[in-house]
C-alpha cells in the first residue's frame, strides 16, 4: 500500500453504566493496559498517522490517561451523547485536515485486529469509497441495538 495519511477517530465518550463503575469504561484495564490503549495500538500498527479521541464521561480522567498511551492524540468532547454519527461529528476539526483514510473505531473493542484495519485501508487505497469491518457472532443477541 502506498503511503496514505490516515486518521483514526476513536469513540470513547460512553459512560459504561452496565460496568457499574465511576471510571470511564474504556479506561478499565485489560492485559495491563486501558482497553482503549489496545485500540490505539491497533490503529497505529495499521498506519494511522493521526489520532482523535472523542471523549465525554470522565473527560479530565480520559485526557490524563491519554497522555500516557496516546500523547500525540487530539481530544474532542462530545458534550451530549446523541449517537455514533454525532460522536464522529465531534472530531470534525481533525477530520477536516484532509486525511486520505479515516478509521472510525470504538474505544471499547480491545481485540480489534490491526491486520483487519490494514485490509480495510487497502480496500480504500484500491478505490473503495468506504470499508466496513464486521463479524458474524454465533448469537446476534445484544449486538446492534
Amino acid at each position: 500500500m502506498s503511503q496514505r495519511s490516515c486518521l483514526s477517530v476513536i469513540l470513547a465518550a460512553g459512560e459504561g453504566t452496565r460496568m457499574k463503575s465511576a471510571m470511564p469504561k474504556v479506561l478499565h484495564a485489560i492485559a495491563g493496559l486501558p482497553m482503549v490503549a489496545h485500540v490505539v495500538k491497533a490503529a497505529e500498527a495499521a498506519g494511522a498517522t493521526g489520532l482523535a479521541l472523542v471523549i465525554g464521561h470522565g473527560a479530565d480522567e480520559m485526557r490524563k490517561a491519554a497522555q500516557k498511551f496516546a500523547p500525540k492524540a487530539e481530544t474532542f468532547v462530545q458534550e451530549k451523547r446523541l449517537g455514533t454519527a454525532h460522536a464522529v461529528l465531534a472530531a470534525r476539526e481533525a477530520i477536516s485536515k484532509g486525511y486520505d483514510d479515516i478509521l472510525v473505531m470504538f474505544g471499547d473493542t480491545p481485540l480489534i485486529d490491526s491486520q483487519a484495519l490494514a485490509a480495510a485501508r487497502q480496500k480504500l487505497a484500491e478505490g473503495a469509497a468506504v470499508a466496513v469491518i464486521g463479524f458474524r457472532p454465533p448469537s446476534p443477541a445484544g449486538y446492534g441495538r
